[in-house]
C-alpha cells in the first residue's frame, strides 16, 4: 500500500474527503517525526511503538572496492509492532 492508496482507504472508512483524509495522513506524518526527532517515542497500544536508537560511530568496507570508510554517529528511527498488529498478521 502506498500513500495514496492509504488517504482512500482512510476517505472511505471514515467517510470523509480525500482532502481531510490526505490531512489526516500529513498530521499523523508530522507528529511521529516531530516527536522523533525530540527523540521521544510514540506509544499506539496494540499498534505498536515509534522510537529512535543511538548507532555509534564505526569504521566500515566498501564491498566493492575493499577501502575502509568512517561511518559518523547518527539516531535511526525504528519501530517495534504491538502484540494485536502481531497476532493478526499471524492470524
Amino acid at each position: 500500500m502506498n500513500r495514496k492508496e492509504l488517504v482512500d482507504f482512510i476517505a472511505d472508512k471514515v467517510d470523509t474527503t480525500k482532502a481531510d483524509s490526505e490531512r489526516m495522513v500529513e498530521a499523523f506524518m508530522e507528529a511521529v517525526t516531530t516527536t522523533l526527532a525530540k527523540k521521544d517515542s510514540v506509544v499506539l497500544t496494540g499498534f505498536g511503538t515509534f522510537s529512535t536508537s543511538e548507532r555509534a560511530a564505526r569504521t566500515a568496507r566498501n564491498p566493492r572496492t575493499g577501502e575502509t570508510v568512517n561511518v559518523s554517529a547518527r539516531t535511526a528511527p525504528k519501530f517495534k509492532p504491538g502484540k494485536k498488529l502481531k497476532d493478526a498478521v499471524n492470524a
